[in-house]
Formats: C-alpha cells, sequence, structure tokens
C-alpha cells in the first residue's frame, strides 16, 4: 500500500477532512460504503418492522454471525452479536461461578471498565481481583509470560487478559497462558476489544473459554456491533444478561447460548447485520496490505517521538509486541492541556493519558492515515 491508497481511502470515511485523526483506537470509525448498508438496514427494520423482527430475525442474525464466525475462526453458533465487548464481557464475569476466596487473575495493564467489572462481581461474591504487573519495558515473550503466571495460586479460578492492552497497546502472548490456564482448569476470559481487523484471529484454535471483540474498532463496522465467542464446553456457564423469549427457547434446534443472548426485546439490530459489509469492505481493499502499512507508521511514530524525547520505548520494534496502535512514553507533562493544545492548535486528534506515573501518547494509525499525519505530529 502506498501513499495515494492512503488518501482515496481517506476520501471513503466520514471523518472531517481539517482534523488529523491519529484515535481510531478510541470508538473506530466507520467508512461510507459500510455506513450505507448500516442505514439501510436500519431502513428496511422501519419499512416493516413486524416482518423484520417477527420472521427475518433468526435468519438475518445466523446469516451475520456466519459471515463474522468465519473471519474471526470459530463456528457460527459458538458466536454472538453485542453492543460493544464491556457488555460482552460483563455477560460472562456476571455469569462465573465465583465463591469466596477465588481469585481472579488479571494484570495493571488492563481497560478501567473491565478492571471495574471484575471488582464489582468480586466484591459481590467475596472474590478477589488480582492485577499482576507486567514490568515495562517489555523484551521477551517468556518475561511476559512469567510475570502473569506468578500470580497463580491454589485460589485462581479464572485468567483475564486483554489480547492487545488499552493503555499500552501491547499484544500479549495470549496463546501460551491460554494453554497453561486449560492445563491447570483456570477459565479464560480474553478481552479482545482491539483485536479482530488489527490481528488475524482463530478463535477456535485459541482454545479461550470466552473471547470478547469489537467489531466498530479495527474491523470499521458501525458504532454499537461486537461480539462474544464461547468454548462449546463453556457455554453452559453463561447466563443472559436480560431474561427474554430466548431464555428456555422452544425453537426447534435452537442453540441456548445464541438464543438467550440475541433474543432480548425489540432492539436495533442494524449494526450487527452490517458486520458482513465491513468484512467485505476489508477484503475489497485488501487489509493485509493496510496492516502492514499502518504497522509501518505505527513504527514512525514511534521512532520519531522516542528520538525527541530519548526515552525507552515500552516495546521491541516488532509487529509481535504492537500492531495498528502504539503507546510512546512522554516527558513529564500537563497530559489534558497537551491533548487540548494539539487538537485546538494542530487539528491532531491523540489521546494523551497517565499511566503508572508516566504520560504516554497512544497513536492510532488507520488505512486513512498518511506519513504526513505522523509528521505533523512528531
Amino acid at each position: 500500500m502506498v501513499e495515494d491508497q492512503a488518501l482515496a481511502l481517506r476520501r471513503l470515511f466520514l471523518l472531517k477532512p481539517d482534523v488529523i485523526f491519529l484515535n481510531h483506537g478510541s470508538f473506530g470509525a466507520c467508512p461510507r460504503p459500510v455506513f450505507e448498508a448500516y442505514q439501510a438496514w436500519q431502513e428496511e427494520l422501519e419499512n416493516q418492522p413486524v416482518e423484520f423482527l417477527g420472521r427475518r430475525f433468526v435468519g438475518l442474525m445466523s446469516k451475520a454471525r456466519q459471515q463474522l464466525a468465519a473471519y474471526v475462526g470459530c463456528r457460527r453458533d459458538d458466536i454472538v452479536l453485542a453492543p460493544n465487548a464491556t457488555t460482552a464481557l460483563n455477560t460472562v464475569a456476571r455469569s462465573l461461578p465465583l465463591e469466596p476466596g477465588d481469585e481472579v487473575l488479571s494484570t495493571d495493564q488492563e481497560y478501567g471498565a473491565i478492571c471495574r467489572t471484575w471488582r464489582f462481581v468480586c466484591q459481590v461474591r467475596g472474590a478477589r481481583y488480582v492485577e499482576k504487573p507486567i514490568p515495562l519495558p517489555v523484551t521477551s515473550v517468556q518475561d511476559v509470560v512469567e510475570a502473569i503466571w506468578s500470580g497463580v495460586t491454589n485460589r485462581t479460578r479464572v485468567l483475564s487478559l486483554s489480547h492487545i492492552t488499552s493503555p499500552t497497546a501491547l499484544i500479549l502472548p495470549i496463546g501460551i497462558l491460554v494453554k497453561r490456564a486449560r492445563d491447570r482448569g483456570i477459565i479464560t476470559v480474553v478481552d479482545g476489544a482491539h483485536a479482530p481487523g488489527q490481528l488475524s484471529l482463530a478463535l477456535q484454535s485459541l482454545g479461550a473459554d470466552f473471547y470478547a471483540g469489537n467489531c466498530h474498532k479495527w474491523m470499521c463496522a458501525p458504532k454499537g456491533s461486537a461480539f462474544l465467542y464461547a468454548r462449546p464446553r463453556a457455554q453452559q456457564l453463561l447466563e443472559p444478561l436480560v431474561v427474554s423469549w430466548g431464555w428456555h427457547s422452544d425453537r426447534p434446534g435452537a442453540s441456548p447460548f445464541v438464543d438467550e443472548q440475541e433474543w432480548q426485546g425489540t432492539r436495533d439490530v442494524a449494526a450487527y447485520l452490517s458486520v458482513p459489509s465491513a468484512i467485505s469492505f476489508l477484503e475489497q481493499h485488501h487489509w493485509q496490505d493496510v496492516r502492514q502499512y499502518c504497522h509501518e507508521l505505527a513504527s514512525l511514530a514511534r521512532r520519531q517521538i522516542t528520538s525527541l524525547t530519548g526515552l525507552a520505548p515500552l516495546q521491541p520494534n516488532s509487529a509481535d509486541w504492537f500492531a495498528q496502535m502504539v503507546s510512546i512514553p512522554l516527558p513529564s507533562c500537563n497530559e489534558r492541556g497537551l491533548q487540548r493544545a494539539l487538537y485546538e492548535r494542530l487539528r491532531i486528534e491523540v489521546p494523551i493519558v497517565r499511566w503508572r506515573d508516566t504520560p504516554l501518547v497512544r497513536v492510532s494509525v488507520q488505512g486513512y492515515n498518511t506519513r504526513a499525519d505522523i509528521e505533523a505530529l512528531t
């Protein structure tokens, strides 16, 4: 992929043309063809809501799940659509049979909403949420694995990890950790909010008990589209967040997992049904090449900012550790003031946060970005 192709892609997105958008990771951005498919589904729903929701719903959702399942590497009835990864992970956390004294092991680099979810559940159940620090900068897969695994005790019931961490944008070696946990009888829950679209997934082969991912971020689907994967043997552990007609459904041949999670009352499912259009968009635009191009731009940002600051990066310069999103340490600063100044003066949208008392700029690069966008920031 070259700069001219990035400029052509930019014209397909609805983003304001005067904004240098380096924050795709927060909420994503939807290209016009996918957004038009989304609006078409909404109009079709309104044209005949009884037919759409009463007679076509099951078939339409099944077809959408089939195409999503093929994209992330699992069976159609082992995945359900959800409004966002946080909702999907709440379904898991609130369902698991934790008892007083049980432990949920995680890291100190998890997304804040999910940390709060686990703390809430543990408080209610009398369990304990354990955050194991990952030493930075990371240098080897084995060191990261052992740092996390050192938190396992005979009370560990759940291992909850991000595939790509939110604050530091690190790709964690979840495959190794999932296998270790399986061997110990520990339930594995993976927060893949940032992974679909950035990384190639094979969920069935990965073997995690539960995996939640967003479609609205790096897959470029509309807001309100995500998924929950559950390994067949783990599906019986789940309860619906919303009890409706799908609970104890009498639909012939129905999957209890699918029906309990999908049948949740009247709602707009247009974002879900647009996921196949997003997958088609990625395929039509050769997204493997786009991802490589974006990683190279992220590497450029990392290299130029660390050269300016003299601060060590958080990770080796390798696609094994970061993909299209990279967090880079900054000197001590007023994070909110700097982020506001970049937007108001230069029209650069990029998040700057304080994590572990260190300011970080998290640069998210999507196919519509160019080298000029990175140079404007650096």
